[in-house]
C-alpha cells in the first residue's frame, strides 16, 4: 500500500539501524523520551529497540491521555451515570480505567450506570438528540488531537439550542507536560530521568504545529524532532536526534512533513480558543498538578459544562500502592520493572491505566512480549 509500506521495509530498517549504530558515539549514552502513546505502541509493535544500539535508550512518556487520567475525573463521570442518572456516552479506551472503591466506567454499567461507548464526540451528540428526555454527557479526553472535535460538538448543540447535552472536559495539553517534566521541582521530587530530547507526537502536531516545540530547543536547549509513527519515521528520528547531539545542537526538526507544518491546522486552533480557555491546574497521573495544563469550557458555553451544570466535586485519589503506572509515566521506570505487571496486571485485568489503553506502555510491552527482554 502506498505511503504505507515504504515505511515498514525491514531493508530499510537495518540501513538505518547500521547508521544510527555508526553514529551514535561510544563514549556516551543516548536517552531521548517518545512522548506520544502511538510512538511507544510502534516501537514496541515492531522491535525498533532490538534494532537500536546499547547505549541509545527510549524512554515511554506520559502520551497516552487515558494513562495520565487521574482516578478522580474517572470517578466523575461514574457519579454522573450513577447518581445522577445520565447517559454517559465516552470512547471504549475509558471503560475500564481503574477508579475508587474498585469500580471502572465498565463495572459502573454493570451496576445499572447507562454508560454508551462512541467512537466520536458526534456519536455523542446524536445521543443527545435521540433522547430528548434525558440528560447525556460526553466524557471528553485526549490531548490536542481530539479537542478540535469537541469544539465542534458544542457549538452544534449551542445552534442547535439542545438543553440535555453537555460535556465533562479533560482535555490536556502536550507542550504544558514536556516542560512539567523539563522544570517542575515537584516531578523532580518524585523522580525522572536525565533526557537528551525528544520524539515529538504526530497526531498532535498536526493541529498544534511544530512552532510551540522551539520553546523546550531554545530554553532547555532539548532537541525534539516530530516524528510520524511508522517504524521507519520513529528510526529516522532517532538518528536525527542523535546528529543534533553529536553536533551540540538543540532545533525542532520535523520528520513528519507529509502531515505537519511548522504554524499547523490555524482553523481548528482558532475554534477551540472559541469554545475553550486554559484551567489553572490540572492532576495528571504520574505528574501530580500542572499548572495551565488543561482546557475548560468558556463562559460563553458555560450551560454545556457538565461540572457546572450537575453538582461535581474533585478529589484526588491515590494510585493502587503497588502500581507503578506514575514512574512509566514520568519514565523512570519500565513496565517490567512493576510487580504487578504481567501477572496480577494484564490487559484482560488492569490494575493501572498504562495496562488499559492499547497506546499505554504497560500494554504495548505486554501485548508484543517486550517484557520477555528482562529474562
Amino acid at each position: 500500500m502506498k505511503f504505507v509500506d515504504e515505511f515498514r521495509d525491514g531493508g530499510l530498517a537495518k540501513g538505518l539501524a547500521a547508521t544510527i549504530a555508526a553514529e551514535a558515539s561510544p563514549t556516551r549514552r543516548y536517552s531521548f523520551m517518545e512522548f506520544c502513546g502511538g510512538h511507544t505502541h510502534a516501537i514496541s509493535r515492531y522491535g525498533v529497540t532490538d534494532l537500536l544500539p546499547a547505549n541509545v535508550r527510549m524512554v515511554h512518556g506520559p502520551g497516552c491521555p487515558v494513562c495520565v487520567l487521574p482516578i478522580g475525573r474517572v470517578d466523575m463521570a461514574i457519579e454522573l451515570a450513577l447518581r445522577h442518572g445520565v447517559i454517559l456516552c465516552t470512547y471504549g479506551d475509558c471503560l475500564r480505567v481503574p477508579a475508587s472503591d474498585g469500580l471502572s466506567l465498565m463495572k459502573a454499567k454493570a451496576r445499572g450506570g447507562d454508560v454508551r461507548m462512541v467512537y466520536s464526540s458526534a456519536d455523542a451528540l446524536k445521543v443527545a438528540q435521540d433522547n430528548p428526555g434525558r440528560q447525556v454527557v460526553f466524557f471528553a479526553i485526549g490531548f490536542e488531537t481530539t479537542t478540535p472535535p469537541t469544539a465542534v460538538v458544542i457549538k452544534q448543540a449551542a445552534t442547535l439550542g439542545l438543553d440535555n447535552f453537555s460535556v465533562l472536559c479533560c482535555h490536556v495539553l502536550t507542550p504544558s507536560a514536556i516542560s512539567n517534566i523539563l522544570e517542575s521541582p515537584e516531578v523532580r521530587e518524585l523522580g525522572t530521568v536525565p533526557l537528551d530530547g525528544f520524539i515529538g507526537p504526530a497526531h498532535v502536531s498536526t493541529v498544534i504545529g511544530s512552532r510551540p516545540y522551539e520553546f523546550f530547543a531554545e530554553e532547555f536547549r532539548k532537541p525534539v524532532v516530530i516524528a510520524g509513527f511508522e517504524p521507519l519515521d520513529v528510526m529516522q528520528a532517532i538518528l536525527m536526534l542523535v546528529r543534533q547531539v553529536n553536533g551540540g545542537r538543540a532545533e525542532v526538526e520535523n520528520e513528519f512533513s507529509r502531515a505537519v507544518s511548522r504554524d499547523g491546522n490555524l482553523k481548528a486552533q482558532n475554534l477551540v480558543s472559541e469554545i475553550f480557555e486554559l484551567r489553572r491546574e490540572f492532576e495528571w497521573r504520574g505528574l501530580g498538578l500542572v499548572p495551565y495544563s488543561a482546557l475548560k469550557i468558556r463562559h460563553e458555553y458555560e450551560r454545556f459544562d457538565a461540572e457546572t451544570r450537575f453538582p461535581l466535586g474533585y478529589r484526588s485519589v491515590a494510585d493502587h500502592k503497588a502500581c507503578e503506572c506514575g514512574a512509566i509515566l514520568r519514565g523512570v521506570k519500565r513496565p517490567q520493572d512493576c510487580k504487578l505487571f504481567g501477572t496480577v496486571c494484564t490487559p484482560e485485568n488492569p490494575i493501572g491505566s498504562c495496562m488499559v489503553s492499547s497506546e499505554g506502555a504497560c500494554a504495548a510491552h505486554y501485548t508484543y512480549g517486550r517484557y520477555k527482554d528482562a529474562a
